[in-house]
């Protein structure tokens, strides 16, 4: 089983946004030294919690700072972009740190919907949801498997960073983002700390997985299904220091769940609140989370991990300190005995992924809709569409 981490850049109470993404870039370094296989940066938009807004412009600020690290995206939010613009920036990264960069994908706006709105170039009308449309498109500008009559077919060839490509991957947390990961043969991570009974997902996603093929001098083929679980985790010495760390992240989530945005509370504070909000009996139920020692920790995790028969286990973690973080990681690593360099056993550029997301697939959007949204059904497919396109999006509305 792989080990790596998803950074969503939180910005600590009496911090700078500055010297959160400086953080995040101090972290992938340690993440390096002890032996992790992944570092992705989440996405998110006009909060004042979580800094990391652009995941591309710090993925190339972490994968310069390291050397052998898997860099990525958790992930990019697709329906703020044009897919030939993505292609294009990570293409681009791929290039320039060949065999290093991921493209995690999700379908959630990262934000409220005002701010959403404020991200779109035309603001005469809400921009349509046609998720699957574009994820076709991007994937074929990746792999060149773009059909002779698409109308921008030509462009697959203009990537600047080929032959080097990034490896994609799907992020969901409901049932449609394993459907559409299965049948376009893409490695998939779950957020499991934002629904904690994706196991069946998992389950599903691995039965009914397609492998895919690109055209031949584009071969990036996912060749057999991937796994990722992403958990919330706080490692500390005992359990009693991990459970005072993480009531930063607790205070965030409870204020989260009633529309109030906030910077990272410090310790002190979250406290106070959280012993208030007990009194009142109002602290809503919560997410899953694996806080304690590092014994704790470890079985936490694995537990997590056999539920999904997972590959991979991404850990995401919030609090106001930022040597509390560092420690979180070391204790972990040790923990499971990490080393340098031991990235064996997952997708990479020799393959077809797509590297997920996990930061934003751990916002709902304005209806609710979790970071893939569970939609039933599958919007009319864009004209140009090879007959196998059409069949993998029509068959993900069965």
């Amino acid at each position: 089983m792989l080990l790596s981490l998803l950074d969503q850049s939180p910005l600590p109470e009496g911090l700078t946004g500055s010297s959160s993404l400086h953080s995040s870039v101090a972290l992938a370094r340690d993440a390096e030294a002890l032996g992790y296989s992944r570092f992705w940066v989440a996405e998110h938009h006009g909060t004042p919690g979580l800094a990391g807004a652009t995941p591309e412009v710090l993925i190339a600020a972490i994968a310069s700072a390291t050397s052998r690290l898997r860099v990525g995206s958790g992930g990019v939010m697709l329906p703020h972009y044009s897919p030939f613009k993505v292609a294009e920036v990570f293409s681009t990264l791929a290039g320039l740190f060949p065999g290093r960069i991921d493209l995690g994908l999700g379908r959630a706006a990262g934000t409220d919907a005002g701010t959403a709105f404020a991200l779109q170039r035309d603001r005469r009308t809400s921009s349509p949801d046609d998720f699957p449309q574009q994820l076709v498109e991007l994937l074929g500008y990746l792999d060149g498997t773009l059909p002779p009559e698409h109308g921008f077919s030509h462009l697959a060839d203009t990537l600047p960073g080929l032959p080097e490509s990034p490896t994609p991957w799907l992020l969901g947390s409901s049932p449609q983002s394993g459907i559409w990961a299965a049948e376009l043969g893409l490695p998939y991570a779950f957020a499991d700390f934002i629904n904690p009974h994706g196991a069946e997902i998992a389950r599903r996603y691995r039965d009914s997985f397609v492998p895919a093929v690109g055209r031949p001098g584009r071969e990036v083929a996912q060749e057999r299904p991937h796994v990722a679980v992403c958990v919330w985790a706080l490692c500390a010495e005992n359990d009693a220091e991990a459970e005072r760390l993480a009531t930063s992240g607790r205070m965030m989530f409870t204020l989260l769940r009633r529309g109030e945005l906030i910077a990272v509370p410090t310790v002190e504070r979250a406290e106070r609140f959280l012993a208030t909000e007990r009194t009142r009996g109002a602290l809503p139920a919560g997410r899953r989370t694996v806080v304690g020692s590092p014994a704790t920790v470890r079985a936490g995790i694995e537990a997590v991990a056999r539920a999904y028969g997972a590959d991979e286990v991404f850990v995401v973690t919030i609090a106001h300190d930022l040597d509390a973080r560092r420690r979180s990681y070391a204790l972990i690593a040790d923990a499971f005995g990490l080393r340098a360099g031991g990235l064996t056993d997952g997708p990479s550029a020799g393959e077809r992924p797509a590297v997920a997301r996990l930061g934003h697939a751990q916002v709902h959007d304005e209806r609710g809709r979790d970071a893939d949204g569970d939609v039933p059904e599958v919007p009319a497919l864009v004209p140009g569409l090879s007959r196998p396109e059409r069949e993998v999006l029509g068959g993900a509305a069965k």
